[in-house]
C-alpha cells in the first residue's frame, strides 16, 4: 500500500484547502491509498468538514489523517509519495528525511489550474533539487497532456440521478431552509468582495423573471448587505427586491455544497474548487477569479474563456464573455446580464456538453496514482 503526504498552506480561505481535502478523501476510497493532509490551519479545514475538531494535532476522518502543520516541525516519517499543494514549501527537516531514504520519495508540486497553452508543456517536467531529490510539476488542466481535474468516479451518476429527481431537489433545499419560488430562475452566489454586485442585483431585481438568489456564507454578504441597506447578514437571512429574492446559506460540506450547484440554475463561483465543481454541475456559471499580482489572473481568465466559448455562436460566446469580464473588472454587470440572458438556452445547452467533454478525461486523482505509483 503506498503512503502519501499531502501539504496544504491556507493561502485564501477555502480553495487550497478544498482541492487537497477532495484529493486525498478520493486517493483513499478509490484508490486504496494511505493519505496523511497536512494542514498549517485546522479552524480553515474544519468547516468542510463539520465532524473535524480545530483543536486537534492528529484526527482521522473518511479515511485520511488529518495532521496540523506546525511551524516547529516535529519528526515524521516521509511518505512514498509527497505532494507539496500549490508551491508550500516543505518543513527543511522533512526534506532532509526525504532525501536521507533509501528509496526516495516521489517529490510533487500540485499546481494552480489554469487553460493558458503553455501548461501541456510544462506538466510532468522534472526539477533536480539541491539535495538530490527530483520534484515533478503536475498541473490540472482542460486539455490533452495536463493533469485532468478532480471527479469522483461516481460523480457524473450521481448528479444526473438528483437533477432528474425534482423532489430530491425540493426536498434538499428544504434542509437548508429554502422554499422554492415558482418559476424563479436560481442562482447560486460564491464570491470575492466584487464592485459589480450592485449592478448585478439591480438587473435582476428588475428583470423580466423572478429569480431567487442563494447566498452561502462568505466574503460577498458585506457588499450584499450593503445593497440591500441592512447592517449586516447571517445564515437563514430572507430578502425581497422586485423579481428577486436573496436568501443566505449557512456554511455546508463540500458535499452539499455540490448539491447546491446541482440545484440552481446558475453558478457564480470563484477561486478553484467552487468553479470546478460548478462545471460538474453541468449548468451555465459565472468565475470570480482569485485577483492576482500584476493582473495575471487575466490571463487565466482569458484562456479558459478562449477555450470554453469554442463551441458557442459569436453571439453567445460575445455575451459570455463580456459578463465574465463585467463580474472580474468591477462594473458593467447588470448591462452584460441583461445581454447574455437572450442566449440562455444555448448557454445552458452548451454547459452540460463541456460537462460530458471533460468527464472524457482522465480524472487528476487517477492520473496522479498511475503517474506516481508505477514508478515506485
Amino acid at each position: 500500500m503506498v503512503k502519501w503526504d499531502i501539504f496544504c498552506n491556507v493561502v485564501d480561505n477555502f480553495g487550497d484547502i478544498g482541492v487537497t481535502w477532495r484529493l486525498a478523501r478520493q486517493l483513499v476510497t478509490e484508490h486504496g491509498q494511505t493519505v496523511r493532509l497536512w494542514v498549517d490551519e485546522p479552524a480553515v479545514f474544519a468547516p468542510l468538514c463539520p465532524q473535524a475538531d480545530p483543536e486537534a494535532e492528529s484526527q482521522w476522518h473518511q479515511g485520511v489523517e488529518i495532521r496540523h502543520w506546525q511551524r516547529d516541525w516535529r519528526p515524521a516519517e516521509p511518505a512514498d509519495v509527497v505532494i507539496e499543494a500549490f508551491a508550500c514549501q516543505l518543513p527543511e527537516p522533512y526534506l532532509e528525511a526525504m532525501a536521507a531514504r533509501t528509496n526516495k520519495p516521489r517529490w510533487l508540486n500540485l499546481e494552480y489550474l489554469s487553460a493558458e497553452d503553455w501548461v501541456a508543456g510544462c506538466h510532468g517536467l522534472p526539477s533536480f533539487q539541491p539535495n538530490g531529490l527530483q520534484k515533478v510539476f503536475y498541473f490540472p488542466g482542460f486539455a490533452d497532456g495536463t493533469g485532468g481535474l478532480l471527479r469522483e468516479a461516481a460523480l457524473m451518476e450521481h448528479r444526473q440521478t438528483f437533477q432528474a429527481d425534482p423532489q430530491a431537489r425540493r426536498t434538499f433545499l428544504e434542509t437548508l431552509g429554502v422554499e422554492l419560488e415558482e418559476g424563479a430562475l436560481l442562482i447560486s452566489l460564491f464570491a470575492y468582495e466584487n464592485a459589480s454586485l450592485a449592478g448585478w442585483m439591480g438587473a435582476l431585481a428588475a428583470g423580466p423573471r423572478p429569480v431567487q438568489l442563494l447566498v452561502p456564507v462568505g466574503r460577498v454578504l458585506a457588499d450584499l448587505a450593503r445593497w440591500l441597506g441592512e447592517d449586516m447578514l447571517s445564515a437563514g437571512s430572507r430578502f425581497r427586491r422586485g423579481q428577486l429574492v436573496i436568501q443566505v446559506l449557512p456554511f455546508v460540506s463540500q458535499d452539499d455544497y455540490d448539491r447546491i450547484l446541482w440545484c440552481c440554475d446558475l453558478n457564480a463561483v470563484r477561486g478553484e474548487d467552487s468553479f470546478v465543481r460548478a462545471q460538474w454541475a453541468a449548468r451555465p456559471l459565472l468565475w470570480h477569479i482569485y485577483k492576482q499580482d500584476e493582473d495575471a489572473h487575466w490571463d487565466k481568465l482569458e484562456a479558459f474563456l478562449g477555450l470554453y466559448c469554442q463551441a458557442l455562436s459569436p453571439a453567445a460566446a460575445a455575451a459570455l464573455t463580456e459578463a465574465w469580464r463585467a463580474w472580474n473588472r468591477g462594473e458593467g454587470m447588470g448591462e452584460a446580464w441583461n445581454t447574455l440572458s437572450t442566449h440562455w438556452p444555448e448557454i445552458a445547452r452548451h454547459a452540460e456538453r463541456w460537462c460530458v467533454q471533460q468527464a472524457a478525461r482522465t480524472d487528476l486523482a487517477t492520473g496522479l496514482v498511475q503517474f506516481c505509483t508505477n514508478s515506485l
